[in-house]
């Protein structure tokens, strides 16, 4: 079966083909660094990471660029309230975002970019738009004429604004041409961070920061753009409009994918609404196994609605999942069929659930053969570390029941024994009396 994608811009699935022959190179839409990073953001980077190991396991080479945004009015701000330079916030975030992915196995990125390390990028692609005549001078800097590129929306299939979509800046000027026009270089204010340039001392727009970046690694077209549900607009629609205007190329990019929100009481989880978890508090709870389980359980196109219960549920079946893996020994062959199977529901979408069931079915087949080496292969795409050998941590009031058995068994009292494995069981544990001691492991 050929890998299929379903691309926004089509708002279809479509066979994959790569500009060059099993080389891929993808992009996705990194984070702002003002803040810690939240659970959306770990739902968006830990379902492209399997996306990606995916696409490595089918023999794509993958060049999987990322970049950072390290200056915005987001950074500016949080700067002067903390009564810090703008470099210092840059500095302590990023570092945390990059420790919160190490955390969570997101280990497929080839290269992380800093918008700032791309100013002359950034100020070629502008003045390249200006002798386009695409691009115009205001008063606070230089903009997007939106009349010139007929086609802007053909992403979103829209041209206005709506309540989920990201806008990192407000780019408003009454002396603008048309309301939409956006701002591809900011001229210097007092206090605010800028660069030299011929267009005027100043900064970087928050679009042209990635197509200057893109275009660097990728050239005026490639393969996959990747980000959120929120950023196809304005943020891709822009892009395309930028680089598209700059090339005389199209398309921009062959697939464009799209993370679907990550909510918490029917509501985008996001840092402007207040109703986001970090991902260092997660971690302090749930294991970064079991968060990577709750992302590989979800459709990455579909919205997933956050809970305890959500994460309750994922963690009792990962563990259970873990503990079955771990008494599986290696017979050294590959279940084919499996196998397949698992590339079938990749191949479809990324079809995360499916394929996932898939590895269910394995493990609870009692007549398979291959199995070790099958989950090896299937968990190089997940990231689950399900063959490794560290033991899963029994809650304290197990281990009271277990004590407790383990007293009544001494005594021979034989009939409190059972009625204590009884309530393991009832409590998901499933207690082995051996000659070399008991051994407790979670129910299948």
């Amino acid at each position: 079966m050929s890998l299929k994608i379903y691309s926004t811009l089509s708002r279809k699935k479509e066979i994959f083909k790569s500009i060059k022959k099993r080389e891929v190179n993808l992009f996705v839409c990194g984070p702002t660094v003002y803040d810690y990073a939240h659970l959306g953001h770990a739902k968006t980077y830990t379902q492209f990471d399997i996306i990606v190991k995916y696409l490595r396991h089918k023999g794509y080479k993958v060049f999987y660029l990322q970049n950072i945004t390290d200056i915005d009015d987001k950074i500016i701000k949080r700067a002067n309230e903390e009564k810090t330079d703008w470099k210092e916030i840059v500095s302590k975030y990023r570092k945390e975002y990059f420790e919160d992915m190490k955390a969570l196995g997101i280990d497929s990125v080839s290269q992380y970019a800093n918008a700032t390390d791309f100013m002359p990028e950034i100020i070629s692609q502008v003045k390249r738009l200006i002798e386009k005549k695409i691009a115009y001078k205001i008063s606070d800097g230089y903009y997007f004429d939106l009349t010139k590129f007929k086609e802007y929306g053909k992403l979103a299939k829209r041209k206005i604004l709506e309540k989920d979509d990201a806008v990192s800046r407000i780019d408003e000027n009454p002396e603008k041409r048309n309301s939409g026009d956006f701002c591809l270089w900011k001229f210097k204010k007092e206090n605010e961070p800028s660069w030299k340039s011929e267009l005027g001392e100043g900064r970087s727009g928050w679009h042209i920061e990635d197509t200057a970046i893109t275009e660097k690694y990728f050239g005026s077209q490639y393969d996959v753009h990747g980000g959120g549900l929120d950023l196809i607009f304005p943020h891709h629609e822009a892009e395309i409009a930028q680089m598209e205007s700059i090339s005389g190329k199209e398309p921009l990019v062959r697939y464009w994918m799209h993370t679907g929100f990550l909510k918490t009481n029917k509501a985008k989880m996001s840092k402007s609404l207040g109703n986001f978890s970090t991902i260092k508090d997660i971690l302090k709870k749930y294991s970064p196994e079991t968060i990577r389980y709750v992302f590989a359980s979800a459709h990455y196109r579909k919205p997933l609605d956050f809970s305890d219960k959500i994460l309750e549920n994922a963690k009792l079946s990962y563990e259970r999942l873990k503990n079955i893996c771990g008494e599986i020994e290696d017979d050294k062959i590959i279940n084919e069929k499996y196998l397949e199977e698992f590339e079938k529901a990749m191949d479809d979408d990324f079809n995360f659930p499916k394929a996932l069931q898939v590895l269910w079915n394995l493990v609870r087949d009692e007549k398979a053969e291959g199995k070790y080496q099958t989950i090896k292969k299937i968990d190089e795409v997940f990231g689950l570390k399900l063959l490794e050998k560290e033991k899963i941590k029994i809650p304290k009031e197990i281990q009271k029941i277990i004590e407790e058995r383990e007293k009544a068994r001494k005594n021979k009292d034989w009939k409190k024994a059972d009625e204590l494995r009884e309530d393991l069981k009832n409590e998901g544990y499933l207690i082995d009396d051996t000659e070399s001691g008991t051994k407790i492991h979670l129910a299948k």
